[in-house]
C-alpha cells in the first residue's frame, strides 16, 4: 500500500521546491518507484524534477466537454486512455498534474478527475508525494485526503505560520484522514520564536525543523535546473535531508 505525503502551504514558501528535495531523497534512499503529483492548477514541479509536462488531467476533462471521445468509447474509457497519456514515466517516478481547465471557470471537475485517478493509480507505487496548490483550496476540496504525512511549508513570515496554522486547524476540522501532519520553517534565517510556534504546536502541527535561505536554490531556479543538480554540499539539501531522515526513517 502507497505512502502518502502531501505538500501544504502559503504561496511562495518553497514547498514545490521541497517536493522535490523529498523525491531526490527517496530515491536516494531506493524508495522508489515514486508517483509525484502536481496537484497544481499552475503546474511547476516537472520544472523542479527537470521533466517534460506531458497531458494534464484539466486538458483531459476538456477534450470530454468539446465532444472529442471517438465512436464507440464510453467516456470512462476515455478518460482512462487520457489520463495514462498524462502520465510522465521518468524512471525513479513518474508524475501527474492536474493542469488547468482552459477559459474561466472552476476547477473543481479538474479536481474530482485527479482524485478519481489518484485512487486507480496510488496502488501501483510504495510512495506518493502530492505537492498542491497554495492555500487551503485542496484541503476543502478533499484533493489531500487519507495521506500518511501532511508537510505544512512555512516561512519565518507571520503571514506564512499564521496560514500555516489555518491549514492545520481545517484539516482537523474536516477530519480528512491525516496520520501525522509536520511544519517544516523554510527559507529559514534562523528558527522560529518559541510564542511562535506554541499556537501550531497546540493545533497538531509537530515542529519537524528549518530549511535555511540557500542562494544555490535561487540560482538553480533562475537558470531553470533540476533540483537533482543541485550539489550535495548545498545547505537547503543537507538540512531537508536531515529532516526526512528523521520523519522517514
Amino acid at each position: 500500500m502507497a505512502f502518502q505525503i502531501a505538500m501544504a502551504g502559503k504561496g511562495g514558501t518553497g514547498k514545490t521546491t521541497l517536493a522535490g528535495l523529498l523525491i531526490r531523497y527517496l530515491i536516494s534512499r531506493n524508495r522508489k518507484p515514486i508517483l509525484a503529483v502536481d496537484a497544481d492548477s499552475n503546474a511547476n514541479l516537472n520544472e523542479v524534477l527537470g521533466v517534460p509536462l506531458a497531458e494534464t488531467v484539466g486538458e483531459a476533462r476538456e477534450d470530454m466537454k468539446r465532444g472529442q471521445v471517438p465512436s464507440g468509447m464510453t467516456k470512462d474509457l476515455f478518460l482512462e486512455m487520457k489520463l495514462g497519456q498524462a502520465v510522465v514515466e521518468a524512471g525513479d517516478f513518474d508524475l501527474i498534474a492536474m493542469g488547468r481547465p482552459e477559459g474561466p471557470g472552476c476547477y473543481c471537475a479538474a479536481n474530482a478527475i485527479l482524485v478519481t485517478c489518484l485512487e486507480k493509480l496510488v496502488a501501483n507505487y510504495p510512495w506518493v508525494v502530492m505537492d498542491n496548490e497554495a492555500g487551503m483550496e485542496h484541503i476543502s476540496r478533499l484533493t489531500t485526503k487519507n495521506v500518511d504525512t501532511l508537510l505544512v511549508v512555512s516561512d519565518s513570515s507571520r503571514r506564512g505560520l499564521e496560514a500555516a496554522l489555518r491549514i492545520a486547524r481545517l484539516a482537523r476540522e474536516l477530519n480528512i484522514g491525516v496520520g501525522e501532519s509536520h511544519l517544516i520553517v523554510n527559507r529559514a534565517q534562523e528558527p522560529p520564536a518559541e510564542d511562535a510556534l506554541r499556537p501550531l504546536l497546540e493545533a497538531g502541527l509537530r515542529f519537524a525543523g528549518t530549511v535555511p535561505e540557500d542562494r544555490r536554490i535561487t540560482e538553480s531556479d533562475a537558470r531553470g535546473r533540476p533540483i537533482f543538480d543541485l550539489p550535495a554540499d548545498a545547505p537547503s539539501l543537507r538540512a531537508a535531508v536531515a529532516i526526512f531522515e528523521r520523519l522517514f526513517p
